[in-house]
């Protein structure tokens, strides 16, 4: 029969245990997750940013050696990622292959215009810096036109700063999650062995000596949390990696080892708070209040 209560004990304690590793490692791997789309949301933002074109469209005027000094002026300028001259017949190309069909044969000549696309450094995508190039361009007297999607810039910069304002709020919000979860499996681990506390205490245990091993134990659940929660994060970085090559989630290494360092500390540090508070709350109950 002692056997019998033991192996359930035994159970009941590993269950327990069981359970505080899950609730680390979800909501570390959690707060993992949301730390890597912190440190990448200006990397994730660049990208679209530095894929906005500005189409400088040029005359049928405009000299060979005008449009090669332009595009030599506009490479080296802070602002510029790169610039590609397209030929009118290379537009007429793309649209062919946009339409699937010639149009040129039904219009009988080629209306397109030379021009340069201009891709620029994420830092320049604004509307006043955009706008101000603009001018600057459309006053050469060869150039013809010059083309951006305002609207989509706008919104744009002001999407990536309510994202940004968001994220932080969610991160907030998590982690605070997180100490209430933590806190709450660890807490129901600790009441299990109430009695045990209090048994302690009345043959005089002090309150160091009682809290020690539950502290122990309880960092070391946290220990495994959080190595659990940093391999998650690993295949989703890897996988995020895979999925989106151009965004190259694992190129700032250092960011990332610091994000695992964090978590990993959290973890020690969630669970040692969190077992003093419950075993403090124990402690100072009396023997009549362990039944309630």
């Amino acid at each position: 029969m002692a056997l019998s209560f033991d192996k359930y004990q035994k159970r009941k304690l590993i269950s327990s245990y069981f359970s505080v590793v899950i609730s680390i490692t979800l909501v570390l791997f959690l707060l993992g997750c949301l730390g890597i789309l912190v440190i990448n949301t200006k990397r994730i933002s660049d990208n679209f940013k530095e894929n906005l074109v500005m189409n400088v469209y040029l005359t049928d005027e405009a000299k060979d050696i005008e449009i090669k000094q332009l595009q030599k002026t506009l490479a080296l300028e802070n602002y510029t990622k790169k610039v590609i001259y397209v030929t009118k017949e290379e537009a007429a190309e793309v649209m062919k292959t946009e339409l699937g069909e010639d149009y040129l044969d039904t219009v009988g000549y080629n209306p397109l215009s030379n021009s340069l696309d201009i891709y620029f450094n994420a830092d320049f995508v604004n509307g006043n810096q955009l706008q101000l190039i603009k001018e600057e361009l459309i006053a050469r007297g060869y150039v013809e036109d010059v083309l951006y999607q305002k609207d989509l810039v706008l919104l744009m910069n002001n999407n990536i700063k309510k994202i940004t304002f968001w994220t932080l709020v969610i991160c907030a919000v998590f982690t605070l999650i997180a100490v209430l979860l933590i806190n709450s499996s660890i807490r129901l681990a600790v009441y299990s062995k109430r009695f045990i506390i209090k048994t302690m205490q009345m043959v005089g245990a002090t309150k160091k000596f009682i809290r020690k091993p539950f502290i122990l134990k309880n960092i070391q659940l946290g220990i495994l949390g959080a190595i659990l929660a940093i391999i998650g994060m690993v295949f989703v970085l890897y996988y995020l990696d895979k999925s989106f090559p151009e965004l190259q989630f694992l190129q700032n290494q250092l960011l990332i080892g610091l994000l695992f360092l964090g978590i990993f500390i959290l973890g020690i540090f969630i669970t040692l708070i969190s077992t003093f508070i419950a075993t403090q709350r124990f402690l100072n109950l009396k023997t009549d209040q362990l039944y309630y």
